[in-house]
Parts: C-alpha cells; structure tokens; sequence
C-alpha cells in the first residue's frame, strides 16, 4: 500500500481499493471472505471500503503472504 500526502477518499469501491492496495480484485475477496464473511453471512455485491479498512487489510494481505513461507524444521 502506498503512504500519500493526499486526503483520503471517504469511500473506495473494491476496484478502487485494490489498486490502491496492489493486489487483485480476486485477491481482495479471498481476504474479505476469510477474514470479515467467515460466519455465514455473504459478502455484499456492492462493497465500499473506508481507508481504515484498507489498512487492515494490507495487513492481513502481508500476514497471509507471509503465511505461505514453509520453515525448515530445527535440527
């Protein structure tokens, strides 16, 4: 995720935020469906993110990469 001077938009729709964020639109929606829509309710079709919500999810998008890396075990 880029750090800019700019104001923040109040709203961004998931094209918007994914770009922003530099992942894809699929890549977006895998971590909204893990990590928000994981209880049974259904990701709206129509989703506006805030900036705050941004943030945590470039979080959670570096954790999972992250999370992909096998350690050797300790010998």
């Amino acid at each position: 995720m880029t750090i800019s001077s700019a104001k923040p938009k109040d709203y961004y729709s998931e094209a918007e935020a994914a770009a922003t964020l530099g992942i894809s639109i699929s890549r977006l929606h895998m971590l909204l469906d893990h990590n928000v829509f994981n209880n049974g309710m259904h990701r709206p079709a129509d989703l506006m993110l805030r900036a705050s919500d941004l943030i945590v999810l470039g979080f959670w998008n570096k954790s999972h990469q992250a999370a992909r890396i096998l350690e050797m075990p300790k010998r």
